[in-house]
């Protein structure tokens, strides 16, 4: 008898996940992250502190909240925005990028060239020059027809010899031909010249080049392009208020204790912790933001503050009455979602813009 009494109790025990389970489970739930987020494997930290170009950063807090959450979804073109960093040190005005980071479905929208331009140097003589002609080129391979010497015109335009500030030129077929044909990529050339067309030596107007500034300050190409990740589920729209939860909440991916299963269809935090999941080391912004959920019973009869579709009223009559078998009452689901940007660290340590749709429940409802 006591036998049989305790494999009853060692039957009825629960049994505890072992480690190695728990952290396959893990692994399998951070790889299935990584795909909404349209990756294999995380980017590597940089190997060395680097600050992210102060145009991104500019950037993701005029699309974004401190959550990352999308103030407005028409501000961006595409849903991605890509900086890379000169490779040549700008010598002799000549510029290269690598772009083996921009991935084959990706769909170029603009391209730009951001040169900073330096305050003008002081001169003895009497200054007859306001304005000078920037003329920015793509290098060819080989001399052809329509482009002699070698290059070909991008942009060109009157730029004046006062004050600082950055200067962005257009530079989209280029970099179009690039991403098609990685070996037609041999940089770019710009050249200053007065307003007749003659070079000017020294030159009156120089860009921030090489070792001797600031990274903030260095040439830089941004792509904005387009995934095709678009989410069609439901509308996106501006997320209103969005404040951050509390850090006490910030637990990873676990949301609030469960509440009584007979209150209402109502929204509930989600807090997602980058830096608990351990992807600190390449996001920049956020350190976590809320997605919520939608938790709550649909009783019958749904009111208008359930927000029900016609659907769901009627599934919840023909619940309450019995009228057909097998109907359950509606559920509790989000009815309109919101999306996300980060601002991150790809592999080759450049600096990324991303949009990612349907990451926030904005609101719920019966359906």
């Amino acid at each position: 008898m006591l036998g049989t009494i305790l494999l009853l109790l060692a039957l009825a025990k629960p049994v505890c996940p072992s480690p190695d389970s728990m952290a396959s489970q893990r692994a399998e739930a951070l790889k299935r992250l990584l795909e909404v987020f349209g990756m294999e494997d995380p980017p590597p930290p940089p190997a060395h502190f680097k600050q992210p170009p102060q145009y991104m950063v500019d950037l993701f807090n005029t699309v974004a909240n401190a959550d990352g959450v999308t103030k407005n979804p028409d501000i961006l073109e595409g849903n991605t925005v890509r900086s890379f960093l000169d490779k040549t040190d700008g010598e002799k005005m000549r510029f290269f990028f690598i772009l083996s980071s921009v991935a084959k479905n990706e769909k170029i929208l603009t391209a730009e060239l951001h040169l900073f331009r330096l305050w003008p140097r002081a001169t003895n003589g009497p200054k007859r020059h306001h304005f000078c002609q920037v003329s920015v080129y793509q290098v060819l391979e080989k001399s052809e027809p329509d482009a002699p010497g070698g290059k070909k015109l991008l942009a060109a335009r009157l730029v004046s010899l006062q004050g600082s500030g950055w200067e962005v030129f257009a530079i989209t077929q280029a970099v179009r031909d690039w991403t098609e044909d990685e070996s037609s990529n041999q940089g770019l050339l710009v050249t200053v010249q007065g307003l007749g067309g003659s070079p000017l030596d020294p030159p009156p107007l120089q860009f921030a080049s090489g070792k001797d500034h600031h990274e903030s300050k260095k040439p830089m190409l941004v792509l904005f392009t387009d995934d095709g990740r678009r989410g069609v589920s439901l509308p996106m729209a501006g997320f209103p208020g969005g404040s951050r939860p509390p850090r006490a909440a910030l637990t990873g991916l676990r949301s609030t204790r469960s509440l009584d299963r007979l209150q209402p269809c109502q929204r509930h935090p989600l807090s997602v912790d980058f830096e608990e999941i351990g992807w600190s080391g390449w996001i920049i912004s956020p350190r976590g933001y809320n997605a919520y959920h939608c938790k709550g019973s649909c009783p019958f009869p749904l009111g208008e503050n359930m927000r029900p579709t016609n659907h769901a009223t009627v599934q919840s009559i023909i619940n309450a009455l019995k009228l057909s078998e097998g109907v359950s009452s509606p559920c509790c689901v989000p009815d309109k979602l919101y999306s996300i940007n980060l601002l991150y660290f790809d592999d080759d340590e450049n600096v990324v813009l991303k949009q990612y749709d349907d990451m926030v429940a904005g609101s719920c409802g019966c359906h």
